[in-house]
C-alpha cells in the first residue's frame, strides 16, 4: 500500500480505537500482525509507544473473524456511544448555563 494512505485523515487509527471500534481483541490485532496481515506503523505520543493501523484492514480483520452482521452491529454500537457521549456532554454544559443564567437573574433583580 502506498504511503497516501497512511497520511489520509481518518484512514488509519491506534490499537486500542481499533479494538473499540471494531470489538476486536488485541491479541487478534497482535496475532494478525505478526503474521503479516495488518500493515503498522510504530507511533509516539509524549513518548509513550502505540501501533497505528490501517482501518480499512482492521475492518477487513474484524470482518473476516467475525462476520458482516457483527461488524454492522459494532459500527451501530459505537455510533451510539458517541452520540450519548456527545449528549451528556452538552447536558452539561446546559446545567453550567442554567446556573449561570440564575446567577445573572439573580443579580440583575429579575424573576
Amino acid at each position: 500500500m502506498t504511503d497516501s494512505a497512511w497520511t489520509k485523515q481518518g484512514a488509519t487509527l491506534s490499537l486500542n480505537n481499533a479494538c473499540k471500534e471494531f470489538g476486536l481483541s488485541e491479541q487478534d490485532i497482535i496475532h494478525s500482525i505478526q503474521q503479516g496481515k495488518l500493515q503498522y506503523r510504530l507511533n509516539y505520543a509524549h513518548g509513550n509507544p502505540y501501533y497505528k493501523l490501517l482501518r480499512k484492514e482492521a475492518q477487513a480483520l474484524a470482518q473476516a473473524l467475525y462476520g458482516d452482521d457483527y461488524l454492522k452491529k459494532q459500527a451501530l454500537e459505537h455510533e451510539w456511544l458517541t452520540v450519548n457521549k456527545e449528549i451528556n456532554s452538552l447536558k452539561r454544559k446546559l446545567s453550567k448555563l442554567e446556573k449561570q443564567k440564575a446567577e445573572l437573574s439573580q443579580k440583575l433583580g429579575i424573576a
